[in-house]
Parts: structure tokens; sequence; C-alpha cells
């Protein structure tokens, strides 16, 4: 990958940013968003997953730009969205123990917010169904579809029949449709891709139609990640509401998964040498408490102006790299790191120094990092 630094990530005078640091850029972030709608070809269209940011202000330049659906994985960042504006919230999470009671502390909370979630199992349906009915209030539940990636949902079927009915017929539960995610297609070749998910949908497409058919409301359809939203895109179904996340801020990861997605890496992390330990090592302070460390090591991230960079150790506070060129280092020297896995590596940080036109001109709190703020 290459990339002028200069031209997309010049940053004026970094002296009062602390490292190791996530740094994002307004104007990309902008323009990321611009390529997603254009995409989905109506910003209604759209329902994001704030994962990937978890940002208030992020939230704010996407409902300035029409995009008012939104979906989220946790209570923090339901939480976060709403406190943000959002008023149409999909929490794409199946609610068990202390969440139940919690769906019914949000609702209270956030009146004017319509909360959706997920489900696939009947005792939890019951069980929040009992909770919203007690507390005399309701909350929508989209019937979670396992599409191929077996970490949660049910294939279409006579159970998922049978699920959905039990949403339709449960006092305090509002049937809002089906979730329709498939990690699994994570196919590089574009063509694969879209077989793929065309299958998915044909398998799903039906199932919608038998459940309308049987007088139940399927009004939504909350479809794909990243990968696969433009895919769904090209489907010509009013129900369809496409739900990409990481393409906020991009990374390297999809980058090399999706390369036919047209967006840019908008957060990166400036990290400084601390020590040169032998001749050919360098070791910043870059470890896996800030950067994500799930993809394996030696590749959790890239150095653009390092291009023969080698990763060959990193701890909770250190990373080294080996580099012919490692003469031009010395400790101070600072460099741009591009997370492989943006998702958790965001969450990482307390907050991002945001960059617009070479300055840093703010600092946005990374507001839904943790699991619970007072909900």
């Amino acid at each position: 990958m290459k990339v002028d630094m200069e031209s997309h990530y010049h940053i004026e005078d970094t002296s009062q940013i602390i490292s190791p640091a996530l740094v994002v850029f307004r104007d990309i972030i902008q323009d990321n968003l611009r390529k997603m709608i254009s995409i989905a070809g109506d910003a209604g269209r759209l329902r994001p997953h704030c994962k990937t940011h978890k940002m208030r202000e992020v939230v704010a330049m996407q409902l300035a730009l029409g995009i008012v659906k939104h979906k989220c994985a946790t209570f923090a960042e339901a939480e976060m969205l709403a406190t943000a504006g959002v008023q149409d919230i999909f929490l794409a999470y199946n609610l068990v123990g202390p969440n139940i009671d919690r769906a019914v502390e949000f609702s209270r909370r956030f009146p004017d917010v319509t909360l959706s979630v997920t489900a696939d199992h009947a005792d939890p349906l019951d069980q929040l169904g009992r909770a919203m009915a007690a507390a005399e209030t309701n909350v929508d539940v989209l019937l979670d579809i396992d599409t191929g990636q077996h970490r949660t949902g049910l294939p279409v079927g006579e159970v998922a029949r049978q699920r959905y009915q039990q949403i339709v017929d449960s006092k305090g539960l509002t049937a809002g449709g089906l979730h329709v995610y498939d990690g699994q297609n994570h196919q590089v070749d574009r063509e694969e891709r879209r077989q793929a998910v065309s299958a998915c949908w044909a398998s799903v497409a039906p199932f919608r139609d038998e459940l309308v058919g049987a007088g139940y409301p399927v009004p939504r359809v909350v479809a794909g990640g990243t990968g696969s939203f433009p895919i769904f895109a090209e489907i010509s179904d009013d129900t369809i509401e496409l739900s990409p996340g990481t393409c906020v801020f991009h990374d390297t990861g999809y980058e090399e998964n999706f390369p036919d997605l047209d967006f840019q890496q908008a957060a990166l992390v400036l990290t400084r040498v601390i020590s040169r330990p032998t001749p050919n090592r360098v070791t910043f302070d870059l470890g896996y408490k800030a950067i994500a460390s799930d993809p394996p090591v030696g590749s959790r991230l890239t150095f653009p102006e390092i291009p023969d960079a080698v990763e060959v150790l990193q701890n909770e506070e250190h990373l080294v790299i080996e580099t012919a060129d490692s003469q031009r280092f010395q400790p101070g020297c600072e460099q741009l790191a591009i997370p492989r896995h943006i998702c958790p590596t965001s969450a990482l940080h307390k907050q991002a120094y945001v960059i617009s036109g070479g300055k840093v001109d703010d600092r946005w709190e990374v507001a839904a990092r943790d699991r619970w703020l007072n909900v």
C-alpha cells in the first residue's frame, strides 16, 4: 500500500500529542461518509454500526448528512447514540440477564427513542416481553437470522417462523423485522462475494415473504456489513437497511479483504521511538494496549513510511520492529501507524486527537468504549 503521508496525513504540530495516540482526520471521515451514502444510493437506506468509532461527534456528522437510523452492539453505544440525538437505535445483540432490565431502563430514560434489539431463543424473548409489559412499555425485536456464520441466530425455516410468531404474539414486544448479518462473507473477489450475498438473500427473501403472507409485519431487513453492504445496496427492496461500520474509519484489514471498496483510512495511531536496542531494531511506545491485538502477531499494523518494517516483538507498552533503515530513527522520532483492525483499536483510547487542515483542532471522547455509562 502506497500512501502519500504528506498530503493525506500531515500534522503541523505534534508537540502536544501524548503518544501513543489515536488521531482521526476529519476531512477523510467526511469523504468516507459521503462515499457510503453514494454506494447506498440514499442516506435513508443506511443504518451504520457505531462500533468502529464510538464517538458522538462522528454521529453528529452522520446526522447532518441525513443518516438518522443507527446500529450498535452495547448499551453504552446505544446511550451514546441517544445522547447524540439519534431517535432510531438498533441494538443488534441478544439480551440476557441484566441487559433485559437495562432495556426497560433505557426506554424510561429515552422515551422518544425507538429501541430495537435482536433475539433468537424463546426463553430470553419471554423474559424480555414480561419485563417490558410489566413496565407498560415495549421494544421492537428483530429475529436474528443465521446466514452461515453460526455465531448467533436461527436458519430460515419452521423454528425461525415459530420464533417470529412468538415476537408477534408477545405483549411488550413489537415485531421489527429480520437481522441478516453475513460476517462470513469476506471473499476478496467481488464477484464471488456477490454470489455469496445473493445466496443469502435468496433464502431470506422467501422467508420474509412467507411471514408477510401469514399476516406478520416485517417492516425492515437490516442486512450486511462493510464488505457486503454495496452488494445488498444493488438489491431493489424497500425494506432493506444497509449496515456498514468499519468504512467510517477504514483500516488495512478491510483494505486487503475488500480491495474494491474505495474508502481511506481515517484513524491512525501516532507513536514515538523510545529506544534503539540493536543496530537494526527500533522500539516504539506502541504496545497492545494501544493497538488491537486480535490480528496475528506481526500483522497488527502498517508503517507507511517504513515499508520494510518487520514486527518482531510486542508487549503491553512496547513494539519492536526491524528495518534496514533503522539508522534514521532516534528516540523521540515520530511515526503514524495504520491499524489492521480499527474497531477494537479505537476502544483502547479514551479520546482521539482530531486533525483538520493539518492542525489539531479538537479532541473527541471515545464515549462508548466502556460497557456501562448510566443505563
